[in-house]
């Protein structure tokens, strides 16, 4: 048991984050961090619309060259356009209308003057030619880039991750979350042997009669820089079709061949996750672009419509519960957790890295929603109370904005445990249900700040939840109940609170469930018991005085 537990400890610390890079604790930020982090005025003055990247990955060279052709609508008046990539890629040229244009590098930012007139409403394009060996992945997918593998028979197993680090990292693009592209089609060149697995639906696959073949894979709804994605290997398909919400879903799994069985029995974690999803969240974010599950050769990230796994065939993570209740065996954390990303992270996506709570906060919950919809609410509590024990209080979950920052690592089991302490006060399941069905709508397809989801989430349960917001996401501080219980009569209070934090709660005096009403200050309560005890549900510390 103790051996197991620090096993547990181990694992956890070196690999809690499971979907994003290493987020590390930065407090002095360089003009770098701003042009990447910030809405430039060589960003914000055109708005994209779509892409078409087309590049040839030369596996045993590990080099890229290609292009990305770059479509935009005119907001206003402008002449320089911002075009992230970073070292050690290199931009070869930048084309408009057949002539080649001046570009200024500015370390990963590429400041490209434009000759002809850009007129407000117009849609324009210019294509980046480019190349290089791009950053190899350390440990993929927290300190990511391209990983380049290979599988048991020693075939190429390649595979992109770059949330945090950003796509930039691999192909020239407009490097900011606030801005998604409506469309995409991603045309990869590999050696023939090899498939390739992108976003989307596959349109055509090619034989270019030179020992190469090229995949075109068009993505039909909008996607964030950071969700496109390559995977490579000697992969062989499996589908099927879910019926749901908006009718038939097709699921299709990529797998290396040796893994087909296993695969076939294992994923049936895949449909079990979309009909609770569906059922808390609403229709999957992208019946258009159907929904497919990778193999990698990393543990896994959530690609819109190309979810990646490598959780090595396991329950929990890696083997392992998070929770320590045994509740998180009862499913494949990668296959869960990462399919949850779809409506939290590239449905509803953050505007600045310093909001990734949204991302993370959110699908994390889902873990214990996904328990709830097929073991119940105790199972569910269980789980998500479990994951306390992960919750360090280190720093605020929100980061700083405008710099690429993304706040505490809190901001998954911390962010889930507000959550679950929100539906306690929501104080009624299916309005409860409705406010997440309703934030997939009211921000579908969106980029969305903090201050909109709290507005939204304000507006539906009709409470004003500022200071609960403050408190949890950011303040470190665990708000505290001191209570003591004398002369039949008892004596509450919270300390380690925001200003106004007033929050309600539930708790039970001699076997019966009953409300407390905690400030700042000093509250009694006749009682004529010393049985007392506090809800489980509500993330609070509690000291008796």
């Amino acid at each position: 048991m103790i051996k197991n537990f620090i096993v547990f400890i181990a694992l956890l610390f070196s690999t809690l984050i499971t979907n994003a890079q290493l987020l590390q604790d930065k407090s002095a930020f360089t003009r770098q961090d701003t042009l990447r982090g910030s809405i430039t005025p060589e960003r914000e003055w055109w708005d994209l619309t779509y892409y078409h990247l087309d590049i040839e990955i030369k596996p045993d060279e590990k080099f890229i060259s290609g292009k990305n052709s770059i479509q935009y609508k005119v907001l206003k008046p402008s002449k320089v356009m911002q075009i992230d990539l970073q070292s050690p890629m290199e931009i070869i040229k930048v084309l408009q209308d057949g002539k080649e244009l001046k570009i200024n590098h500015q370390g990963n930012a590429h400041f490209i003057t434009l000759t002809k007139n850009q007129n407000i409403g117009e849609v324009n394009s210019i294509e980046v030619h480019y190349k290089g060996q791009p950053k190899e992945a350390k440990r993929a997918p927290w300190d990511g880039g391209f990983s380049w593998k290979k599988d048991q028979n020693g075939k190429h197993f390649i595979a992109t991750s770059c949330q945090g680090l950003g796509a930039s990292v691999w192909w020239p693009n407009k490097d900011h979350m606030y801005d998604e592209v409506d469309s995409m089609l991603i045309s990869v060149t590999n050696p023939k042997g090899l498939m390739n697995v992108s976003n989307g639906r596959l349109k055509a696959l090619m034989d270019n009669g030179n020992n190469t073949i090229t995949s075109h894979w068009f993505v039909n709804n909008p996607i964030n820089n950071y969700g496109v994605n390559v995977n490579i290997g000697d992969y062989v398909n499996f589908s099927e079709v879910y019926k749901g919400e908006k009718g038939d879903l097709d699921m299709d799994y990529w797998v290396l061949k040796d893994n087909l069985e296993k695969a076939k029995e294992h994923f049936k974690d895949a449909p079990k996750m979309m009909k609770a999803f569906e059922h808390w969240f609403g229709p999957y974010p992208f019946y258009e672009d159907s929904f497919k599950l990778v193999e990698v050769p990393y543990l896994g990230m959530e690609h819109q419509s190309s979810v990646t796994y490598g959780n090595q065939y396991k329950k929990g993570y890696l083997g392992n519960d998070l929770s320590q209740t045994g509740w998180g065996l009862k499913f494949d954390f990668i296959i869960i957790h990462e399919a949850g990303h779809e409506w939290f992270a590239n449905n509803i996506t953050y505007k600045d890295a310093a909001d990734m709570w949204i991302h993370e906060g959110f699908t994390a919950y889902s873990e214990n929603l996904f328990l709830d919809y097929y073991y119940g609410k105790e199972a569910s509590a269980d789980y998500v109370i479990g994951t306390r024990a992960n919750i360090q209080n280190d720093k605020p979950i929100i980061g700083t904005y405008n710099v690429n920052n993304e706040g505490s690592s809190d901001m998954y089991y911390k962010g889930a445990n507000m959550l679950h302490t929100l539906r306690q006060l929501v104080e009624d399941d299916v309005l409860w249900r409705e406010i997440l069905r309703g934030l997939n709508t009211e921000f579908y397809h969106q980029t969305v700040t903090t201050k909109q989801i709290e507005d939204y989430m304000s507006k539906m349960t009709k409470k004003d939840m500022t200071a609960f917001f403050n408190q949890y996401l950011r303040d470190i501080r665990i708000p505290t109940l001191e209570y003591k219980i004398e002369n039949n009569e008892l004596k509450f209070r919270y300390v380690d609170i925001v200003k106004n934090f007033d929050m309600p709660i539930e708790v039970e005096i001699n076997g019966k469930s009953e409300w407390i009403f905690p400030s700042s200050q000093w509250k009694t309560k006749p009682i004529k018991t010393s049985d007392f005890k506090v809800d489980r549900d509500y993330y609070i510390e509690v000291n008796k005085i």
